[in-house]
């Protein structure tokens, strides 16, 4: 029997601030497959990744999540999600450790003190990114590459089958990056299934599935990361971009990365 895929995207439309930036996207991440998103800022990653979380509404086409449409999923502990620089572990005085714990909140049912599972868990994703000894650290006592490393454990507090990451490397030092590329092995070879945007593919090059390419909203690319073709579709990214926003009603995971009670 074939497994349902973690991520399932049909002809995706989504718009913002009067304009389309996701213009028909398909795409199906299978389980256990490392995808990674690329393409020129303003090319539409950022705003895909959301949109299929549900931060932001799409204007047509459907997501599914582990084979239930978005706005009836509600098995939030499988999905692991980082959003991109991230400010829930800076300027706020919680400590490391409180912050990660955060990412337990989809696996409790109801408020209460954190159990013997939640503190496992909690260490065990410390453990993972190589900051346990900063666990009563003030999250924003932090560098910058280290609080995003924060924000990786909190997505993997819930020990979710679906990680999804948006440019999880800005601001990590190429150090770190291997260190991040050994963890993500780890991972992928539990059987879980990662789905990330990328500035460049990096050390992570080796254990990618595959590479999709946005140009302009859609799909320029899909396939694997050897040979010319991604090369070719592949644009610089080194244009500066501001990505638009507007508040709007979802149903999916909140700009910090959690899912709503």
């Amino acid at each position: 029997m074939t497994e349902t895929a973690p991520l399932a995207v049909k002809d995706l439309r989504v718009s913002l601030a009067a304009r389309e930036v996701v213009r028909g996207v398909s795409l199906t991440i299978a389980p256990g497959q490392f995808v990674v998103l690329l393409g020129s800022n303003g090319s539409g990653k950022t705003t895909l990744m959301r949109a299929a979380m549900g931060v932001i509404p799409a204007a047509s086409g459907e997501v599914r999540l582990f084979g239930t449409p978005l706005r009836r999923f509600r098995q939030h502990q499988r999905i692991g999600y980082v959003p991109q620089r991230s400010t829930a572990a800076a300027g706020v005085p919680s400590t490391v450790h409180e912050v990660v714990m955060s990412g337990r909140l989809s696996r409790r049912p109801f408020a209460g003190l954190a159990s013997r599972d939640d503190k496992a868990a909690v260490n065990e994703a410390l453990a993972l990114v190589d900051l346990s000894e900063y666990a009563k650290t003030p999250a924003s006592e932090l560098s910058g590459g280290q609080q995003q490393r924060v924000m990786i454990a909190r997505g993997l507090a819930s020990r979710p089958d679906l990680l999804v990451m948006d440019e999880p490397t800005a601001g990590v030092d190429a150090r770190s990056q291997l260190g991040l590329a050994e963890l993500f092995g780890r991972l992928l070879s539990e059987g879980r299934t990662i789905f990330m945007v990328a500035h460049e593919l990096g050390p992570f090059e080796p254990m990618i599935d595959r590479a999709v390419v946005l140009r302009d909203g859609r799909v320029a690319y899909d396939g694997p990361c050897s040979g010319g073709d991604l090369a070719a579709e592949a644009e610089p990214h080194n244009q500066h971009h501001p990505h638009l926003t507007v508040p709007q009603h979802h149903v999916g995971i909140e700009e910090s990365g959690a899912w709503p009670a």
